[in-house]
């Protein structure tokens, strides 16, 4: 008995024992990853700061820090796992709106709106419909129809700047002079049923203003990112006027002989997270939707190396953003509606 009882105890000892070790084991381990995380938040924390000197943040009290630090960790996160994909064509980074939801970055950077009714195609004529001949590449920032990038800021005024920019190219186009124009007066000035300032409209809208006011130069009529009150002595000066505007039927065949021959406004898709921090490369048509909801320019064509065929597209968030403010999207894609949707409402002015 004696032996069977002091055998017993040596087990359990060598139980509790191997418990024990299981327990420091399980706690050195727990440990080690706990300060794996708190390395990693440390880490963050330090790049968040690094953000926010680089591009000029400074939030309010610490609670909306804090919030903006978990959104930025999160962006961060999404950024750096989509440039781990094999095979990507496009590159993400953590830019200027990376302490931003995808909802709060899309309500306040997009402002292309339109009702169901306006779905319908406009009937005006296709002046390029008989054009052939065209060039492999085209390039309106080589040829001096393009001003530098602008930056619509937290004003749902996309529609303005898309207008301007093509109005901007046809202008030099017609008279050799590159005039930047004024997506103020737009804001502030045109009342039309689908202009509603920054929050948004369309870029027929702003044609039909232009036709009829012309518009002052953005040196006269200085963007403010905001709606303000209509300064009618600019309007009375106008440094540029069209005389109406057309549509491009949908599909990238016409598309590109419009861009053949000048900057095109076009409405796209760009309310992913991937647009909202895409930094170059060609961005695919797979990686977005064709729900209209912002205003940009088309204002050339071309490919790469490796003959994938793309758009030149000129965005309005300024330079940190993208390629220097440019997009490079998938062009030739046998879509109906092309890349982000790029065909389906496209038009330019006429001078």
């Amino acid at each position: 008995m004696q032996i069977i009882m002091a055998s017993l105890t040596s087990q359990l000892r060598q139980c509790t024992i191997f418990a024990a070790l299981f327990i420091l084991l399980v706690v050195s381990t727990t440990s080690q990853v706990g300060a794996s995380s708190d390395l990693q938040d440390v880490a963050m924390a330090e790049r968040h700061e690094k953000w926010m000197a680089r591009h000029g943040r400074v939030y309010k009290d610490s609670d909306e820090k804090e919030r903006r630090f978990h959104i930025f960790k999160a962006n961060v996160k999404f950024v750096e796992a989509s440039n781990n994909v094999k095979g990507r064509s496009y590159k993400l980074s953590a830019n200027q709106f990376a302490d931003l939801t995808n909802e709060e970055f899309v309500a306040t950077h997009t402002g292309y709106k339109r009702d169901s009714s306006e779905l319908r195609r406009s009937t005006t004529p296709f002046r390029y419909e008989n054009v052939t001949d065209l060039p492999s590449s085209m390039d309106w920032r080589q040829k001096g129809a393009v001003t530098p990038i602008k930056n619509q800021g937290d004003c749902g005024s996309c529609w303005a700047f898309s207008a301007v920019a093509a109005t901007e190219g046809i202008t030099q186009i017609k008279t050799g002079k590159l005039i930047s124009l004024s997506e103020q007066e737009l804001v502030d000035c045109d009342t039309g049923k689908y202009a509603q300032g920054c929050d948004g409209g369309l870029m027929k809208e702003a044609f039909e203003f232009i036709k009829t006011q012309g518009l002052a130069s953005n040196a006269n009529y200085t963007y403010k990112a905001e709606d303000s009150i209509c300064k009618t002595n600019a309007e009375s000066h106008p440094a540029a006027k069209i005389k109406g505007y057309e549509t491009v039927p949908p599909n990238e065949k016409a598309l590109l002989k419009a861009v053949a021959n000048q900057p095109i406004s076009v409405g796209i898709d760009a309310d992913g997270s991937a647009f909202q921090f895409y930094s170059g490369g060609v961005f695919k048509t797979s990686d977005c939707g064709t729900d209209l909801g912002h205003g940009v320019t088309a204002v050339g064509y071309g490919s790469t190396s490796d003959g994938t065929k793309y758009w030149i597209v000129k965005n309005s968030w300024g330079t940190s953003w993208g390629e220097k403010g440019y997009i490079r999207m998938e062009r030739d894609v046998g879509s109906a509606e092309g890349t982000c949707g790029i065909v389906k409402d496209a038009s330019y002015p006429i001078a």
